[in-house]
């Protein structure tokens, strides 16, 4: 099993920054992510990083202004996100697992225009 807990959301103005954390433990897998689910939309894929080699990968929409990384050290996994739009508003939810088997409990993000 694997445990995932969200921070760092809140309320930013449109431009802003804010840095989202997921800090897991239990065992180790590969392959982490975060996801968002906007009202009335379904859940959408943003970022993901392979555990062992960093590499990363990102949706469209945030390539440019979202930086998804990773602390070892700390077993964190971290989402980076500036210029902050308010189509950015969402719940937004870190995951882990070959086939993201494994969510934390979501973290509100609002962008307000």
């Amino acid at each position: 099993q694997v445990q995932l807990v969200e921070s760092g959301g809140g309320l930013v103005q449109a431009g802003g920054s804010l840095r989202l954390s997921c800090a897991a433990s239990g065992r180790t897998v590969s392959r982490y992510g975060w996801f968002r689910q906007a009202p009335g939309k379904e859940r959408e894929f943003v970022a993901t990083i392979t555990w062992s080699t960093g590499f990363t990968g990102y949706a469209d929409s945030v390539k440019g202004r979202f930086t998804i990384s990773r602390d070892s050290a700390k077993n964190t996994m971290y989402l980076q996100m500036n210029g902050l739009k308010p189509e950015d508003t969402a719940v937004y939810y870190c995951a882990a697992g070959s086939s993201y088997n494994y969510w934390g409990q979501g973290t509100q993000v609002t962008v307000s225009s």
